[in-house]
């Protein structure tokens, strides 16, 4: 058929053809504006809410830690490269360097085994068909966050993971339960996420990310935002060394009963054991959301 002789309501007009014509919540040139800023930190609020209620997910234990730390096989398979380049480089200050480095890389792959077993061991003891608790959730990357995801697919459980977009590319890690895989473009929300159905939270050596969430979960704890939970800090001799809680407290710039929101852990069973103990001893789980509204 001819244009001449297409009915008027079969005719393409320009006024169809103009942005302004567009469904708004088709439009993603109007949805980026600057003004929808505050439409789309309700999205990113909204959307995993929905899904997690859907699929009942009540609560979650979360896992962070450094997307740095090597799978085991990576790790050994990196210090023998150091080892064959240390040989045959005249240099020997840079050989013991780069020998160092690959020591201490192999020597935190025992934190990637730990975060495994400790993703199967929650997830072995607490999911079942009829009530999604304790499940594990990471910020979806590489690393640590990966060993819990693993943990809990060895296990034949759900994991989450709070992926967020980064100008340099992130995948979620392939051991994520699929349809619980989420990104974020706001870290705010996303940290909003980690902390709104977690019970406990169990930190594994890492760098600023890692020590952003651990400090944002402390204040809102010492401040009364959100009820008391176990704060694991896995590996006493890293945290030691990177962070000097009881200097702040000779300081006079936090209490000595601060000190009481954290543990200090060197296993996977040892950590499980204390989550367990501190439910066990409350008699029931706190409510979905905390004190207050975060």
């Amino acid at each position: 058929m001819s244009d001449d002789k297409k009915t008027e309501t079969e005719q393409s007009l320009p006024q169809m053809e103009a942005p302004s014509f567009r469904l708004s919540f088709e439009d993603d040139e109007f949805l980026r504006r600057d003004e929808l800023r505050a439409v789309r930190l309700q999205l990113e609020l909204l959307k995993p809410d929905l899904i997690l209620e859907e699929k009942q997910i009540y609560s979650t234990i979360v896992v962070f830690g450094s997307a740095r730390v090597p799978r085991p096989e990576d790790a050994e398979e990196a210090f023998r490269e150091a080892e064959r380049i240390a040989a045959s480089t005249p240099d020997e200050a840079r050989r013991k360097r780069a020998l160092r480095r690959a020591e201490r890389i192999r020597e935190r792959r025992r934190y990637y085994e730990e975060a495994q077993a400790f993703g199967r061991i929650v997830s072995e003891a607490t999911q079942t068909n009829t009530r999604m608790d304790y499940v594990i959730a990471t910020g979806g990357g590489p690393g640590i966050m990966e060993a819990a995801n693993r943990g809990a697919a060895d296990a034949g459980a759900l994991s989450v993971g709070y992926n967020i977009a980064l100008p340099s590319e992130q995948r979620p890690n392939p051991y994520i339960t699929p349809d619980l895989s989420f990104q974020f473009h706001y870290f705010a929300l996303r940290k909003m996420h980690l902390l709104m159905r977690a019970k406990a939270l169990v930190i594994f050596p890492g760098g600023f990310g890692t020590l952003d969430e651990l400090f944002e979960t402390l204040t809102l704890i010492q401040t009364g935002k959100i009820h008391a939970m176990p704060v694991l800090l896995f590996g006493r001799d890293y945290w030691d060394r990177i962070v000097n809680f009881e200097a702040m407290v000779d300081e006079g710039v936090i209490d000595e009963s601060d000190l009481d929101i954290i543990t200090y852990v060197e296993s996977a069973a040892e950590a499980w054991e204390l989550i367990d103990a501190f439910y066990e001893e409350r008699d029931a789980p706190p409510p979905l959301m905390q004190t207050w509204p975060i």
